[in-house]
């Protein structure tokens, strides 16, 4: 008997969520994925069937149908417009899909997908800002705030929800259970501008009767430290306060509410001091046993203030939340040159401790953090002014005590403890690691242990450095959004996860602050530190570049078309500095930032001309802008900044290039910008461009010579301009300065430095040297594109690009990613002269087929085995 082949469609998917509670769209986009085996399957239409969801009696086509589309000839199937009457807030739909092959197949429907709108109108808010009176909150990154109501639920209970938020960080709890699994909730946004609440589900924790919530809040980024050299206090305000708006459902229709306002109490806890930076001390014997429940004595409690607030900054999230996204046990037991106890993980991560101990009343744990040992001690100094210590006070009731703190976040590997009582237990003590809780979406690896261990340091930056915003370190006193490090990391970030979700909400606090200071800052979001506000090349860029590289990487049309005005008034404004000559000669700028021959304490000090930098990046973000344009349909700005693009190119060439092709700088960097950002006209001047940078690497003994804006461009450069072995050799490179140094040296990260750490073991002498910074891992999406040839053709890899350029001694390499359409996958094995490459295409998708020495082919969706002599 046959089996017909499998045709069936995955639940759809709303906007960038995959947790559509309490989304802020109230016309969701729809992405479904199709599964099948028939090959080369295009879709050739679909149908959406909408349905009432508020009747929720538990079974999946409960609801009237509100709309049903009917068959609609069309193959899109990613960010597919909301068909039916928008949502209102609080409205809910289930929706489900099912398609149509051109070659006649037609699945079942699919499973449905639910889909909830927030608060979409600020007058849907009722809650007002309760804040913790000044006298206890003390100074900055002081003890954290209990605030707590009690209320009554007179009749059974269908639905309720949470919509919370906070000056501050905030962990809720109804009748002494924890609201949902978010850390540091609710992130850190511009809060001047954008301020994010959350929707939870709290139906489960509440009953009939009475009912108690509670909430604690610590500092965090709105009133604690943030910066370096001393950092900054009170950026946002001088007062934390909670924003919480409890709506409870009943069976017979009616709606109750608890909100922040008159009526709660407040009083301090056990954590007697909280930093992001610092640390946390907790005294357990101080924990108020129940203050969460009801009937609990808050006599001693003071009243909440209630304090002004503006509704109109909230927004709902477009992404998911930091949380606790795995466990690590030590894997060594050290003992110091002290006699300390410390714990190596084996990883480095952003996160935190989790202890279980018993011990006296009062008896105190401490527990310090760092990144790597030096002479067998932790290394603190790179940590700055971050302290990285917290302290446990135990209650002592006789019975084993768990704790991990809740209101700070450190970057560490290694953990000394300190005042253990009694025997020390390594099964007592986990490392908990804590980041944006995305979804993995891209895999590497090859023949060349240390080159997949290079991608896996990769993937770990990433998650160290995802705490809620894209960070420069998660370590020491900065753990700020530099523009700089997401520009050039974007196009690794969005193959290893699926990110789009949260740097749009970044993007959006760029615009904002784009739109304040007239200019896009340094960092996102913008404190005053030591910096003006100011345009820089290749930071400022970010403005067009992370856009860009997200509508490519995911299709996304919309985002762009969001982002359209920023991307303009980035180029316009440098357009303006560069004046009628089209030169960005003028002005601060961090240039080929930490060129390994800059010196430690200045790193601007590249031997790149900081100019040619800046107007290569404005001849390319030109270009990308008039490409935007032309897209969304706006010929006149097309033609625009398609002009200013060429007038740019034109002028950096009669500035910075010879008649041959030779550069005003002549560095690995120069050289990689004019061949990828396409600034050379002739091509025998691309020829001996590349030939000069082939020549450069090998004069430098085929190692690293770029900085931030080089290393992301110099091995595609390379291998574009027919120079792949010296791409290879520069790649698998050793020796320091190079991307494999740092693995012979035991890194679980990528370094800040090329030489973060010497060869002799000792921490480089720079003020600035973090060992977790992921811009210099940009070289991980030319292993995805040319090590292992899997790239986008088109945006969302509607069209793939399978494109393996084997080279470097590698018998075999793979990537695999779940794009937008389905799971895709490249991998390559080389024995005996013959070159064997396997791709897996997604349904709804063709690939271009380009292996060394063959003629391009064509291919559809299925698995596909090419075999041909190398």
């Amino acid at each position: 008997m046959t089996t017909e082949p499998v045709l069936r469609v995955e639940p759809p998917v709303f906007e960038h969520h995959r947790e559509p509670l309490g989304i802020g769209q109230e016309a969701p986009r729809l992405s479904w994925r199709t599964v099948t085996e028939l090959p080369d399957w295009l879709q050739r239409a679909y149908e959406i069937e909408i349905r009432d969801a508020d009747a929720d009696s538990g079974t999946e086509g409960d609801g009237a149908s509100v709309h049903t589309t009917g068959i609609v000839e069309s193959d899109a199937c990613v960010l597919v417009p909301w068909p039916g009457e928008p949502l209102v807030s609080r409205g809910s739909r289930r929706v489900r899909v099912r398609v149509h092959g051109r070659d006649g197949s037609a699945s079942d429907w699919s499973p449905w997908a639910r889909v909830e709108a927030g608060l979409l109108e600020p007058g849907d808010w009722h809650a007002r800002a309760a804040a913790p009176p000044v006298e206890l909150l003390g100074e900055p990154d002081g003890p954290a705030v209990h605030l707590r109501r009690e209320f009554t639920v007179r009749s059974p209970v269908v639905r309720a929800r949470l919509y919370v938020t906070a000056h501050g960080l905030h962990e809720v709890e109804i009748n002494g259970s924890v609201v949902g699994d978010d850390v540091l909730a609710p992130g850190w946004t511009s809060y001047s501008h954008r301020l994010r609440y959350r929707t939870h589900d709290v139906t489960a924790l509440l009953r009939q009767g009475d009912n108690a919530v509670g909430a604690t809040l610590a500092d965090g980024w709105f009133r604690g430290r943030v910066g370096f050299e001393g950092g900054r206090t009170g950026v946002y305000g001088d007062r934390t306060a909670l924003v919480a708006q409890l709506e409870v459902v009943h069976e017979d229709g009616t709606v109750s509410r608890v909100v922040t306002g008159e009526g709660w109490r407040c009083a301090r806890g056990a954590v007697t001091a909280a930093s992001l930076y610092d640390g946390e001390r907790f005294d357990a014997r101080l924990v108020p046993d129940g203050w969460s429940r009801p009937g609990f004595d808050d006599t001693g409690w003071v009243p909440a203030d209630v304090v002004p607030f503006d509704h109109a900054r909230l927004v709902a999230p477009t992404g998911a939340a930091v949380r606790r996204v795995e466990t690590l046990a030590p894997v060594a037991v050290l003992t110091g040159p002290s006699g300390e106890t410390v714990l190596d993980f084996g990883q480095n991560i952003s996160g935190r401790l989790r202890i279980r101990v018993q011990g006296p009343a009062g008896h105190t744990v401490t527990l310090r953090h760092a990144e790597v040992l030096e002479n067998g001690a932790l290394s603190l100094r790179p940590l700055r002014h971050a302290a990285a210590r917290d302290e446990y006070t135990l209650r002592g009731d006789g019975g084993a005590e768990e704790w991990e703190p809740t209101f700070t976040v450190h970057g560490f590997r290694y953990a000394q403890v300190d005042g253990w009582p009694g025997a020390f237990d390594p099964e007592a003590v986990r490392a908990v690691v804590c980041h944006t809780d995305m979804r993995r979406t891209g895999h590497f690896t090859c023949s060349d242990a240390e080159l997949t261990r290079l991608h896996e340091n990769t993937l770990w930056s990433m998650r160290g450095n995802f705490v809620d915003i894209p960070t420069d370190c998660p370590q020491r006193d900065e753990r700020l959004g530099w523009t700089g490090d997401i520009q050039v990391f974007a196009p690794t970030a969005s193959f290893l996860y699926d990110c789009a979700g949260p740097l749009t909400s970044w993007l959006e606090d760029l615009a904002a602050e784009q739109e304040e200071y007239g200019t896009v800052p340094h960092y996102v979001p913008w404190i005053p530190l030591v910096f003006e506000v100011g345009p820089a090349a290749a930071w400022g860029d970010a403005a067009v570049i992370v856009p860009w590289t997200l509508y490519r990487r995911f299709g996304d049309l919309g985002l762009l078309a969001a982002r359209y005005p920023s991307m303009t008034a980035w180029v316009d404004q440098v357009a303006g500095l560069a004046g009628d000559r089209h030169l960005w000669d003028t002005g601060f700028q961090f240039g080929d930032w930490l060129d390994p021959a800059a010196p430690p304490d200045r790193p601007e000090k590249a031997r790149t001309d900081s100019a040619l930098v800046a107007t290569a990046y404005h001849a390319w973000t030109a270009h990308l802008v008039a490409e935007t344009a032309a897209l969304l349909g706006h010929e006149e700005d097309a033609a625009r900044y398609a002009a200013l693009a060429s007038a740019v190119r034109e002028a950096f060439r009669g500035e910075y290039v010879t008649p041959a092709g030779r550069l005003s700088s002549d560095s690995q960097t120069a050289y990689a910008l004019a061949l990828s950002m396409d600034l050379l006209d002739k091509p025998e001047q691309r020829e001996r461009a590349g030939r000069r940078l082939a020549e450069l690497v090998a004069f430098d003994d085929h190692r690293i010579a770029t900085g931030f804006v080089g290393t992301p461009l110099v091995c595609d450069a390379l291998a574009d301009a027919g120079q792949l072995e010296t791409a290879y050799r520069l790649l698998l490179q050793r020796e320091c300065p190079s991307w494999l140094y740092p693995v012979t040296m035991g890194a679980t990260t990528i370094w800040e430095r090329w030489d973060s750490m010497l060869p002799d073991g000792t921490v480089n002498p720079g003020e600035m040297t973090s060992f977790n910074h992921y811009a210099l891992g940009a070289v991980a999406d030319f292993l995805h594109r040319v090590v292992a040839g899997l790239a986008p053709a088109e945006p969302g890899y509607r069209r793939m690009r399978i494109a393996p350029r084997p080279g470097g001694g590698l018998t075999s390499a793979s990537a695999g990613l779940d794009t937008p359409y389905g799971h895709a996958a490249v991998s390559w094995r080389l024995a005996g002269g013959t070159l064997t490459v396997t791709a897996v295409v997604p349904p709804n998708t063709v690939a271009e087929v380009d292996l060394p020495g063959s003629a391009p082919a064509e291919v559809g969706s299925g698995t596909h085995t090419f075999t041909l002599p190398l």
